[in-house]
């Protein structure tokens, strides 16, 4: 068995000014070559610390995977903290150097003079070719041990990791994980707690396939993976699995993979040959603009209103001024009337509205912030949804979205029939 430990340096990491993207690609890989990680460390920009982890990190795991600190700055030290944890001079590689060179030749400017740090190598060292940026990475051996440095930039480091680390470790560790096939379920309405309730014992009595449950914002995935002699194989593995998963949170699977909710919507639309309006206070737009974010949906989508003064819900929409005078501009009344203005203005098949209070002001004790009316019309059909939702501004503004798609959705799925 190979294990693998991924050091993440830099202090911007720390302080949460960059999200780290980088383990989780590299963690994801390692575990479809077959080489296991049981730790992730990341340590900011001071040569103690850092040599400290690596050092620990060493005497954990045959192959240490670090990202960041290969720059020209004076706080990139990882190649010198490395090339001293194992006794190796610096030398300069005037291949790389020229390399460095012709990429800011390539930009019509001159180079830097403390790019030519970057050409500096751990003597003995391997480099790791980057057709993307200045600073090459390195693989040292000493030993039974491998430390791999690669670039902190995620659209250098994924290139460089699959073009040179993949095949590196392929032929070292001589693992042949077989295939690591994964599936997500997108599950929106019940929360985290509510689906590992009913899948309690699935998640506790699988090994492969293995389940997971990662929490967003407005939904849950459940994510399966399975690792097999061939996708086929793996496939099959889950297929079993998978169908007692959606039977148990039936109705709430709504899609899988890269499928979204608005996607899934679009879809339905398609199919049924029919097209919708929106009209939007709280959420400000956010609803069409999920729906646009789908290629395509100009065959289905008429017309979004971001109707936010009352005024625009008047003269736009129709409101009557006794709707808002006497119930508001957050109540059943004004989002049933902004539902049918939107649709008499687009002459759609169907269309849905939202207003409520998004915060952090404007709420009362009969208001409270997160009250949300959402309105659906569609045929003979008309319903108000009352939505009381937890969370800042953009929260309710991304809770909202999803009930409203969901909603759709299910209507789409349930009450029409193509």
């Amino acid at each position: 068995m190979i294990s693998a430990e991924i050091v993440s340096t830099g202090t911007e990491l720390l302080l949460g000014h960059t999200l780290n993207t980088n383990a989780q690609y590299i963690a994801e890989r390692l575990a479809a070559l077959g080489v296991y990680c049981y730790y992730q460390t990341t340590v900011g920009d001071n040569a103690d610390r850092i040599g400290l982890v690596i050092e620990n990190a060493l005497n954990r795991a045959d192959i240490v995977i670090t990202t960041g600190g290969l720059g020209p700055t004076m706080d990139d030290l990882t190649k010198e903290v490395v090339a001293d944890l194992f006794g190796l001079p610096m030398e300069m590689h005037p291949d790389h150097l020229a390399k460095i060179e012709a990429f800011f030749q390539r930009r019509g400017r001159k180079m830097p003079e403390n790019n030519k740090k970057q050409a500096m190598l751990p003597a003995g060292s391997q480099a790791i070719p980057n057709h993307l940026g200045t600073a090459p990475g390195v693989i040292v051996e000493q030993g039974d041990k491998i430390v791999i440095l690669l670039p902190g930039p995620p659209f250098e480091m994924r290139p460089m990791f699959e073009e040179t680390v993949v095949p590196y470790l392929a032929a070292k560790t001589k693992i042949n994980p077989g295939v690591l096939h994964s599936r997500t379920l997108k599950v929106v309405g019940p929360g985290e707690s509510v689906i590992e309730d009913r899948l309690r014992d699935l998640l506790t009595a699988q090994s492969n396939p293995t389940i997971a449950l990662l929490a967003k914002t407005a939904e849950v995935h459940v994510r399966l993976t399975a690792r097999a002699r061939t996708e086929t194989e793996a496939a099959a593995l889950m297929g079993e699995l998978e169908g007692e998963i959606r039977q148990r949170l039936h109705p709430y699977v709504y899609g899988v993979d890269e499928e979204s909710l608005a996607s899934v919507v679009g879809t339905l639309l398609k199919e049924r040959n029919l097209n919708l309006a929106i009209a939007e206070s709280c959420t400000g737009g956010y609803i069409a603009h999920q729906i646009t974010n789908v290629p395509g949906s100009s065959d289905y989508f008429l017309l979004g209103l971001a109707s936010y003064a009352n005024s625009a819900k008047e003269n736009v929409l129709a409101v009557d001024e006794e709707t808002l005078r006497t119930y508001g501009a957050v109540s059943p009344e004004t989002a049933l009337a902004m539902a049918r203005g939107v649709r008499r203005l687009a002459g759609s098949d169907i269309a849905a509205a939202v207003t409520g209070i998004a915060g952090p002001g404007g709420g009362t004790e009969e208001k409270p912030v997160g009250l949300v009316y959402a309105a659906f019309v569609a045929g003979d059909k008309e319903e108000v949804e009352k939505l009381q939702l937890f969370g800042d501004r953009v929260t309710i503004k991304e809770k909202t979205t999803y009930a409203v798609l969901n909603r759709l959705r299910v209507y789409l799925a349930e009450e029409v029939r193509p």
